[in-house]
């Protein structure tokens, strides 16, 4: 492993912050969140700051925060055990029609995704009738949800078993892509939907409560955090743990689901050789660092141990990585989730047109109508300079570049 290339920033806070932004944009509003976090006596050690950090609610998008006998809800936020799943299979490029719009009608219908808004209507992104596949593994989640809610009825009143196995909205996505050989691979992005948004609103609010009970006074409320022996402190953790269950059995039928619609399009039969990783990168993992057993909250972040595989995506017209962590014990043995935004969603629909989009995404054959130019690739950080900023941190092992890509 090379030296590591991260920067000290800040001088003046109680915890150091070792960042991996060397080239890539940090805007001052994300360094003053990190620094309020630093600032916290529950940290241990450092924050590490991945090059795609951008400004998040409460913790910043991009940070790995280990914490002692402590966790704060919304530093994991509301898409608990948000991640990735990429699978290489036999076909090759030349395997495939020229035009890909079949493929890409195929996906959508086998795999629920957008959101119908308003009232009276079936959210399209949501399961009608519950497919055998999904019922069958919901059974595996069933029991220990009803244990969590038996505790927190409120929980209860969420999207669940309706939305095992569908994609969402905003950056998660489907795509088809093409490796540096011309092998065919189908990646997803997707976390734990409308449950795991109902766990971590609800335990966040639970968190702030504590904090005005216990008169804790905290540079910002949304760092509210529960103490372990606290009252909520063992059910938040074992919700986190479920949902993050939820997430990555969401991403085994979503991948199940585009792979037997990629085999109904196409009139050779293939098989898939190589599962890169079920990766989360919006979670909590107890670990021991720097000689200490301490709760490491991943926002935005991918564990990178010493030969562990991962999945680094770019936007909806660059490149995205397989990668293979080099275990950086500086950076919690951790790497970058994506290219990370710099721009708002609202700025982007503001900033940039139809034909803007159309351009950015020249080649791939996805959306390119109004409603997705808050995805535009414009609106992220350049994903070939997020890597040169990690070179220590991960080491490439496959490059990807869509040729189709489904949007919610």
């Amino acid at each position: 492993m090379c030296k590591s290339q991260y920067e000290l920033l800040g001088n003046n806070t109680k915890h150091p912050i070792k960042a991996w932004t060397k080239g890539v944009p940090f805007e001052p509003e994300a360094q003053q969140q990190l620094k309020n976090i630093a600032s916290m006596d529950i940290v241990h050690s450092h924050i590490a700051v991945m090059p795609d950090v951008h400004l998040g609610k409460g913790a910043t998008i991009g940070s790995v925060i280990p914490s002692v006998d402590a966790v704060i809800p919304a530093a994991v936020g509301v898409d608990i055990g948000c991640g990735m799943v990429a699978t290489r299979t036999t076909l090759k490029a030349s395997d495939l029609p020229d035009n890909l719009k079949s493929i890409r009608s195929a996906f959508e219908a086998a795999v629920p995704h957008g959101r119908t808004t308003g009232r009276g209507k079936r959210d399209k992104g949501a399961w009608g009738n519950i497919p055998k596949l999904v019922q069958k593994e919901w059974l595996a989640l069933e029991q220990r949800f009803a244990q969590i809610c038996a505790k927190h009825p409120a929980i209860a009143k969420s999207n669940h078993v309706n939305h095992l196995g569908t994609m969402g909205t905003g950056n998660h996505f489907l795509e088809l892509c093409l490796d540096e050989a011309q092998n065919v691979w189908l990646m997803l992005h997707s976390g734990s939907r409308g449950v795991g948004n109902r766990i971590g609103t609800y335990f966040i609010e639970l968190a702030k409560k504590e904090m005005q009970r216990h008169q804790q006074h905290l540079p910002d409320m949304d760092l509210a955090y529960l103490k372990e022996g606290s009252i909520y402190f063992d059910d938040y953790v074992e919700a986190v743990e479920w949902a993050q269950d939820f997430a990555a059995k969401n991403r085994e039928i979503m991948m199940f689901n585009a792979l037997k619609a990629l085999k109904e399009e196409l009139p050779m039969p293939f098989e898939t050789v190589d599962v890169a990783v079920n990766c989360h990168h919006n979670y909590i993992s107890k670990e021991v660092h720097f000689g200490k057993a301490c709760y490491v909250t991943r926002k935005g972040a991918l564990r990178a141990e010493q030969g562990e595989m991962g999945i680094i995506p770019g936007n909806m017209g660059a490149r995205s990585y397989i990668v293979r962590g080099l275990g950086n014990p500086d950076s919690f043995n951790s790497c970058s989730h994506g290219a990370g935004r710099v721009m708002s969603r609202t700025k982007a629909k503001k900033v940039y047109s139809i034909a803007d989009h159309e351009a950015a995404t020249k080649g791939v054959e996805c959306r390119k109508d109004a409603a997705v130019i808050d995805e535009i690739p414009h609106a992220y950080k350049d994903i070939d300079k997020v890597m040169a900023a990690q070179q220590d941190l991960v080491e490439v092992v496959h490059t990807l570049k869509q040729i189709v890509c489904v949007k919610g």
